[in-house]
């Protein structure tokens, strides 16, 4: 099935598939399409058709007609298509029977962090949204697709779940191995360099206490550039900056990712495609190639501003760099790996950001600078919730 990256209708829109060339129906808030068993019920195809459109909770468990087993249970959820949910947030049974349930986030098609692991159908989720195949390489999809900037950035949001723990793939040729990164490449990369260079920064400086400030320096630096980078850069799909004289709005420059196929390719290829397949383990922490192309303005600005002393601006650097590391092994981690108490907290965090709530908790490594600049992670209300 497709997990929750599917739709959600209304009662009157699942009480319109009531025939035998189209049949939905609902158990509670999810909704079955079982339009291809009718003929294969083993009860014939007329009973099914007599609940369809309907919620058939009730039937499935009534002994006196024929109480269906967990395997009748597993045919059903193959043929999931979506979620029922009414205008007070409950969900609600075709039948006219309220029931509390899972609410669906409007912008993700999802409830909660679990609906992050549920396996995607590739073929049902195709059919579905019209978006990309999963069963076929995805950048020439997508650069071929003409896809509107609305449109892809409403799909890419509503996470997928490759299979199997492989990775979706990306290019389909001999550049696939360029494209996904193995998290301990990180440390076993860049750790040495980083120790090398503080060494050589301490030594030059000739004073420990003077090179270690300027390393936890450059490490809190990091920090800041997470948050701008995740925010302004990997988020570039929309955000406003307001320059303001006066206390007065004087002017407001909206930036927004080019409505074209090359400005949606590249957003793809930076960070679409983590929130497209969040779980994909291989794609989870940064390719060395492309952490050294934004890994060259941080060294720039490390020897631009601290200019007076080379040691000085070298020992900032490696402060950054570490704190790079430790901030894709956290990315990691808060995805796949069970984690202290702190971090588990960090981990919902998170993970928020993915199934609820893409456009606020830019931080990974920290909330600080969420807090700060106002983006701190609240949970928003679900599709069709009541305001509190």
């Amino acid at each position: 099935m497709s997990g929750r990256t599917l739709p959600t209708f209304t009662p009157a829109e699942v009480e319109s598939h009531n025939t035998s060339k189209s049949c939905y129906v609902t158990v509670g808030s999810r909704v079955y399409d079982v339009t291809s068993f009718v003929d294969d019920h083993p009860g014939g195809g007329d009973l099914i058709l007599e609940y369809a459109g309907k919620d058939v909770k009730e039937i499935l468990r009534d002994s006196l007609s024929h109480e269906h087993s967990e395997a009748a249970y597993e045919i059903l959820e193959d043929s999931l298509v979506g979620f029922v949910a009414s205008a007070n947030g409950q969900s609600t049974s075709t039948n006219g029977t309220a029931e509390t349930s899972e609410l669906v986030f409007a912008s993700t098609g999802m409830s909660r962090e679990e609906d992050l692991s549920v396996e995607t159908d590739y073929t049902k989720d195709y059919q579905t949204h019209k978006f990309l195949d999963l069963n076929k390489p995805l950048l020439l999809q997508l650069w071929n697709s003409g896809f509107s900037k609305e449109f892809y950035l409403d799909q890419v949001h509503r996470p997928r779940h490759y299979k199997g723990g492989a990775s979706a793939p990306l290019f389909g040729n001999f550049l696939e191995p360029l494209s996904i990164t193995p998290w301990y490449m990180v440390p076993i990369i860049w750790l040495p360099p980083v120790t090398y260079g503080t060494v050589l920064g301490l030594a030059g400086l000739g004073n420990v206490p003077a090179g270690v400030a300027y390393w936890l320096t450059g490490l809190f630096l990091w920090t800041l550039i997470e948050y701008i980078m995740h925010r302004f850069l990997f988020h570039v799909d929309k955000y406003d900056i307001r320059l303001t004289y006066n206390a007065s709005t004087c002017l407001t420059i909206a930036r927004y990712l080019p409505d074209n196929r090359v400005g949606i390719t590249l957003h793809f290829l930076l960070h679409g495609i983590h929130h497209y397949v969040p779980m994909d383990k291989y794609r989870l922490v940064m390719p060395p190639a492309l952490f050294v192309v934004l890994a060259t303005p941080f060294w720039k600005l490390a020897h631009s501003v601290f200019f007076y002393n080379w040691y000085a601006a070298l020992t900032v650097f490696c402060g950054g760099v570490f704190g790079y590391i430790c901030y894709d092994l956290t990315h990691y981690f808060l995805h796949h790996r069970n984690l202290p108490l702190y971090y588990k907290q960090l981990k919902k965090y998170h993970l928020q950001h993915h199934f609820a709530d893409f456009d606020n908790g830019f931080g990974v490594t920290s909330r600080f600078w969420d807090r700060v600049f106002g983006t701190e992670l609240e949970m928003p209300s679900p599709k069709g919730a009541k305001a509190q």
